[in-house]
């Protein structure tokens, strides 16, 4: 069992010892941690206000407890969201003029996980600073709570999920009327979280027809929550077997998205990015931004509409402070995840449905047509299990020396880029592993360059012992 602690937040498994697992203890100090750093930054306000919202994990309602208590205890007010998305708790921190927000989620990580994770006063994601000192009053436990006449109170809103929808049905490049002319039959994977609420009810608001799947936000998971080919069978089965136009699948806290063609193929959740900056930069020239693990094919359709495309480090607050500086259109992560800026500065999966819906319609394509008129480039994503013998800066290192022949990246662990193809080796920050991302011209390419290159670094673990 796991506890990470790190600058976006605490994540780790339910139950256990206190300090190794995310137990109530470790809750409670980590809400009191980020309480306090929130009065820090709002010295001299009189009264603070969190919003907080969940997914659907079977832990939810227990840890959403703890944490409310603490921050109550601290004399901060809170706006309970109760079941919500992540996007959905972004959107919701400014308009409720709210100090910060936390969104209780352990994102695609499977059931028995949970965690906070924090938002300024924005709804965006912590630097690298704010995280730290975090993590340094979480150590120090020196909390100071507030007496009896000055608690906070809880104001439950269940209402947000229809007012993110509103707003993003708002956005001027929707095009609903044409959406809703197309008549679109599509498949909706929920994992039975919350993209089971709020997927279903944006598409009906279009005119869509939705066959739901797993729709029933119960927190029993029925696959791995990541969404990837490997763990979509069953949607891509039912898509082809109702003849529907495509599927949708998120994650359980819908930042996440991936889409499922006609032919019950995965159309590749690298290629939603492509697919939603490709409507936006028809509109709306400009510039995009992703993280350096995600597919080349967002440089080439950045070039196609004479944009220019800029690579993070990864993590989705890296991303966006590289947007803000290159006032970048669109951007997001090659995992699925959708920013655009004109509604907020985060992954949202309900943003990505509708501007690949209003592609979709406006282009009067099927799904796998789309899909093949983009640069074909395949990936393969693999990890290596950590142990703690193994000295990972020093792999890396080993790595970065046998390559150094080749154009390399350093800000975010190694990534090596060759002429046809690119290998991205990072420490992850949330789970025990070395990732090992490859790009390639087919999928054998990229699976072989990935092989190679965990056979390689099986090699210099056994050298350094």
């Amino acid at each position: 069992m796991t506890l990470i602690k790190s600058i976006s937040g605490i994540r780790g498994t339910i139950g256990g010892v206190p300090g190794d697992n995310l137990t109530p203890i470790d809750t409670v100090k980590f809400a009191a941690a980020y309480g306090t750093w929130l009065k820090e930054e709002n010295r001299g306000k009189e009264k603070l206000k969190v919003v907080i919202g969940r997914d659907a994990r079977i832990s939810g309602e227990m840890i959403q407890g703890l944490v409310i208590q603490t921050l109550t205890g601290l004399g901060i007010d809170i706006v309970k969201l109760d079941l919500s998305t992540t996007p959905t708790v972004e959107v919701a921190v400014p308009l409720e003029h709210a100090d910060g927000g936390i969104i209780l989620t352990a994102s695609h990580n499977p059931k028995q996980w949970n965690a906070l994770k924090l938002l300024n006063h924005k709804g965006e994601f912590l630097n690298a600073a704010q995280g730290a000192r975090i993590l340094e009053l979480a150590a120090e436990e020196k909390f100071d709570f507030t007496d009896v006449d000055h608690l906070g109170k809880v104001t439950r809103n269940e209402a947000y999920i229809d007012i993110h929808i509103d707003e993003v049905l708002k956005l001027p490049l929707v095009n609903a009327k044409a959406i809703k002319s197309a008549g679109f039959h599509v498949v909706v994977d929920g994992v039975n979280s919350t993209g089971g609420i709020a997927i279903p009810r944006l598409l009906e608001r279009l005119g869509v027809h939705v066959t739901p799947l797993y729709c029933e936000p119960n927190g029993h998971f029925p696959h791995n929550p990541e969404p990837l080919k490997e763990h979509l069978t069953d949607i891509s089965e039912l898509v082809v077997k109702k003849k529907a136009d495509f599927g949708i699948v998120v994650d359980p806290d819908v930042d996440r998205l991936a889409f499922i063609s006609e032919d019950g193929e995965m159309f590749g959740e690298e290629y939603t990015l492509v697919a939603c900056a490709d409507y936006v930069l028809s509109k709306t020239p400009g510039n995009t931004v992703s993280n350096m693990s995600s597919s080349r094919a967002l440089r080439d359709i950045a070039g196609k509409h004479g944009g220019s495309y800029q690579a993070s480090a990864v993590g989705e607050v890296n991303v966006v402070a590289l947007m803000k500086d290159t006032e970048a259109i669109i951007g997001g992560e090659g995992n699925g995840g959708i920013i655009y800026p004109e509604l907020h500065y985060g992954r949202d999966a309900l943003v990505g449905v509708v501007l690949f819906l209003s592609l979709l319609a406006e282009k009067n394509i099927k799904v796998s047509e789309l899909r093949a008129s983009y640069p074909s480039y395949f990936m393969s994503k693999k990890k290596i299990e950590l142990t703690p013998q193994i000295d990972v800066d020093a792999i890396l290192k080993g790595m970065e020396e046998k390559y150094r022949g080749e154009e390399l990246s350093t800000i975010d662990g190694v990534k090596i880029d060759f002429a046809e193809n690119w290998v991205h080796l990072r420490k992850s920050n949330t789970e025990p592993i070395i990732r090992v991302y490859t790009e390639a011209k087919s999928q054998e390419e990229a699976n072989a360059l990935a092989d190679k290159i965990i056979s390689e670094i099986e090699d210099l673990v056994a050298v350094n012992g």
